[in-house]
């Protein structure tokens, strides 16, 4: 058990970048998988696939801005998915 206060704050603040990193990597891999999914398909709508690329994107630039995943970690991943396209 924390006995200072600042022991106290580092488990608050801990918890709290715990809550929005999960969230933020789950909406990664969600994204992710939703256009993996879409990219397998055998009807391959187009207009379709650029809109959950940009959501991805979305989602990558936001996750880095907030430092969950490293910048140069999202750029790879947007690289990498805008040439399967």
């Amino acid at each position: 058990m924390a006995n200072t206060h600042s022991a106290k704050k580092a488990i608050r603040s801990s918890a709290k970048k715990y809550e929005q990193n999960t969230f933020w990597k789950r909406r990664i891999k969600t994204a992710r998988k939703s256009l993996a999914t879409s990219l397998e398909a055998k009807n391959k709508d187009t207009g379709a696939l650029k809109e959950m690329l940009s959501t991805f994107f979305s989602v990558l630039d936001r996750a880095a801005k907030n430092k969950v995943i490293h910048k140069n970690r999202a750029s790879r991943l947007k690289s990498k998915y805008a040439l399967k396209l």
